[in-house]
C-alpha cells in the first residue's frame, strides 16, 4: 500500500497516537518531522524509530536555518559558544538562555514555550508534500489541552488554515471531496482527531491502540530521560495516570505496568497539579 496522506509527526505521544489512529482507519501516512532547532530534537530519533517499526515513509525537514529567527522561545533559544557555534549551553553567550519552565501548562510561564507560527509553518510544508504527491489530506495531532497556551492549536486557527490550503492549491491538489473543513475523523482536507480532546483522552486512545509509551518522546528539555518536571512532562504523566485509572481502576496505582518511559522524577507532577 502506498501513502495516501501526510501526518505531521514529532515522535511525541499525541502525534504517535495519531499515526496509530490513521493506520487502524486503513490509511498509510507519509510521516513528516521537522528539525527547527528545538532543544528537544531528541524527539526526532524517536520519530524515526517509530516510522521504521511501522514501516512508514518518513522524512525530516531541516528548518535549522530558521532557528535564530524564531529564537524568542525556550524551545529555540540559542547561545553561541567560544568558536561561534550555536549551543544551548550558557558558556560564551552574551544573552541568558530562556530556560524551559517547570510546572503545569496552565501557568503563565508556559507561554515561554510558544514557538512563533510553528504550526502554520509545519502545516504549510506538509500541505506542499500532500499536493506534490496527490495525497488526500494532512493530519495533525493538535489537541484541546494546548488551546489556552498555543494559539496555533486552537480550532479557529486550524479551520482557517484548512480553508487557506484549499484556496491556495485549487486545481492542483487531489484533496478529498469533503471540502475545506476540518474533520475529527473522516472527510475534509485537514484531519485533527484530537482537536476537541484532552490529553487524557489521547492517552486513553493510546492505551486502546496499544501505543508503546516508551517509544514516544515528550520532554522539552531533551535530556537522557524525561525530566518529569517541564510542562509537557507534567501533562504527560498526569494524562497517562488519569487514563490508566479510568480504564483499569486501582491496578493503575503501579504505573510501571502501563508506562515504561524512563523519567528523572515521577512525583513532581503531583505537586504541580496540587498547586494549580
Amino acid at each position: 500500500m502506498q501513502s495516501d496522506c501526510v501526518a505531521i509527526f514529532s515522535g511525541g505521544l499525541d502525534s504517535t497516537t495519531l499515526v496509530y489512529e490513521l493506520i487502524i482507519q486503513g490509511h498509510e501516512p507519509h510521516l513528516i518531522s521537522f528539525n527547527y532547532g528545538q532543544r528537544h530534537a531528541k524527539e526526532l530519533i524517536f520519530a524515526g524509530n517509530t516510522a521504521f517499526k511501522l514501516g512508514l515513509q518518513h522524512d525530516i525537514v531541516d528548518l535549522t536555518g530558521l532557528t535564530h529567527l524564531i529564537s524568542n522561545s525556550a524551545l529555540t533559544s540559542q547561545h553561541v559558544d567560544k568558536v561561534g557555534n550555536p549551543t544551548f549551553a550558557n558558556e560564551g553567550s552574551s544573552e541568558p538562555v530562556i530556560d524551559v519552565p517547570e510546572g503545569h501548562y496552565a501557568e503563565d510561564n508556559m507561554k515561554q514555550t510558544v514557538v512563533p507560527n510553528r504550526n502554520m509553518i509545519m502545516l504549510s510544508i506538509a500541505a506542499g508534500v500532500a499536493v506534490n504527491n496527490n495525497y488526500k489530506f494532512v493530519a495533525t495531532g493538535v489537541h484541546a489541552g494546548d488551546h489556552a497556551v498555543y494559539p496555533d492549536c486552537r480550532p479557529s486557527f486550524i479551520y482557517a488554515v484548512a480553508k487557506a490550503l484549499w484556496e491556495g492549491n485549487e486545481g492542483f491538489a487531489a484533496w478529498e471531496q469533503g471540502g475545506h473543513g476540518v474533520k475529527e475523523d473522516e472527510g475534509g482536507i485537514v484531519r485533527a482527531p484530537f482537536l476537541y480532546k484532552s490529553k487524557t483522552d489521547i492517552a486513553k486512545r493510546a492505551f486502546e491502540l496499544e501505543v508503546p509509551f516508551e517509544d514516544t518522546w515528550s520532554c522539552y528539555k531533551g535530556g537522557e530521560k524525561h525530566c518529569g518536571k517541564c510542562g509537557t512532562c507534567v501533562e504527560r504523566l498526569e494524562a497517562i495516570h488519569d487514563a490508566a485509572r479510568a480504564l483499569y481502576g486501582e491496578k493503575a496505582s503501579d504505573m510501571g505496568i502501563f508506562d515504561n518511559t524512563q523519567y528523572e522524577d515521577t512525583s513532581f507532577w503531583r505537586q504541580a497539579i496540587a498547586s494549580r
